[in-house]
């Protein structure tokens, strides 16, 4: 087990509590609202004034008592966001599925093998001095080869960046886990694959409703021959009843 330097882990959650909390803070204003340069760069200094308070004064102190620190992944994903809003871009609220649905899985994995209903050890077999930084390397050379061929370019830099920020630095906590996975990753992977799930179920009840209603529109109305069609019956039979009399 290689952990951090306890200094430098100090300097990391201060820094990544801030970027999650800008983010969020941009995040809650108004798509159609633009937010200036001069704007973002202003609450990015008054963000980096609040972290770097003395103690319990820093906001960084009791998100870090409540949620550890924040993961490398989830950092990265918050850096894409300002820099999207930093230059004026539509920015993605739901995560994509093909990112969302392995770190909901995973999560979910570890949360249940640490309430006990797993009991493998997942979560501190992510301590290991080999397994861990062998599968961390593996992870880096996956995203240097979809990068060089150009796939999911964002998603992609952002797990490379915090598999490289746990391969040198062991940041946030010498677990391979806390550098891609933390509870509101998961929350938010989970919450994105729900509403993947409901746009989903509604694109396809409209497309079934729309096609029904083609359907209708090409039948013909045979209300009127079954109405015919009932009165010559009628006919028919009261003349067959006129000749046996």
């Amino acid at each position: 087990m290689s952990l951090p330097d306890l200094a430098l882990q100090i300097f990391y959650g201060r820094l990544a509590w801030g970027i999650v909390l800008l983010a969020l803070l941009a995040a809650l204003v108004p798509a159609r609202w633009r937010l200036g340069r001069r704007t973002m760069a202003i609450a990015a200094g008054g963000m980096f004034l609040l972290m770097v308070l003395p103690g319990s004064l820093s906001p960084a102190y009791g998100l870090g008592l409540a949620l550890q620190y924040p993961s490398g992944l989830l950092v990265g994903c918050c850096l894409l966001g300002l820099h999207a809003r930093w230059r004026n871009e539509p920015v993605p609220v739901l995560m994509p599925v093909s990112l969302a649905a392995p770190l909901a899985i995973a999560g979910t994995a570890l949360y249940l093998d640490a309430m006990g209903v797993l009991a493998q050890g997942y979560y501190y077999a992510a301590f290991g001095a080999v397994g861990a930084p062998l599968l961390a390397l593996l992870g880096v050379a996956g995203c240097a080869l979809a990068i060089a061929r150009g796939q999911g370019r964002g998603q992609v830099i952002v797990l490379l960046g915090a598999l490289l920020l746990f391969s040198l630095l062991r940041l946030p906590s010498g677990n391979l886990w806390d550098a891609i996975l933390d509870p509101l990753l998961w929350a938010w992977a989970v919450v994105a694959l729900a509403r993947h799930a409901l746009r989903r179920s509604a694109r396809r009840a409209k497309r079934l409703g729309s096609d029904s209603g083609a359907a209708d529109d090409k039948l013909p109305d045979l209300q009127p021959l079954y109405a015919a069609g009932g009165i010559e019956h009628l006919s028919s039979s009261k003349e067959q009843v006129s000749g046996n009399q």
